[in-house]
């Protein structure tokens, strides 16, 4: 696995999706929605779940970019709360400093 935090900031997104989803982060129950958008019973680890997000999420941005009409903005919204909120539960390792 790449470093997720490197992944996360090489992402360019419209900013009005992004901050659409900084809004849903309050919102956000692992529980309920991870188990929704990955359609498991159960929740994995963070680590895990970023994976198959980052993947979902650039499907979406394809999808987006092409303008396929079966593009769910609601949905890109829904992976972009859950990557950003599993990647808060990650261990946080040490930082280059700007």
């Amino acid at each position: 696995m790449t470093d997720p935090f490197t992944c996360i900031k090489a992402l360019r997104r419209p900013r009005l999706l992004v901050r659409a989803a900084r809004f849903g982060l309050v919102d956000y129950n692992r529980d309920r929605d991870l188990k929704k958008l990955m359609k498991t019973a159960a929740t994995s680890s963070p680590a895990t779940a970023i994976d198959e997000l980052l993947q979902e999420e650039a499907r979406l941005e394809d999808t987006r970019k092409s303008g396929d009409a079966s593009y769910s903005i609601a949905h890109h919204v829904e992976v972009l709360i859950a990557l950003m909120s599993e990647l808060r539960l990650l261990p946080q390792g040490p930082r280059e400093v700007r």
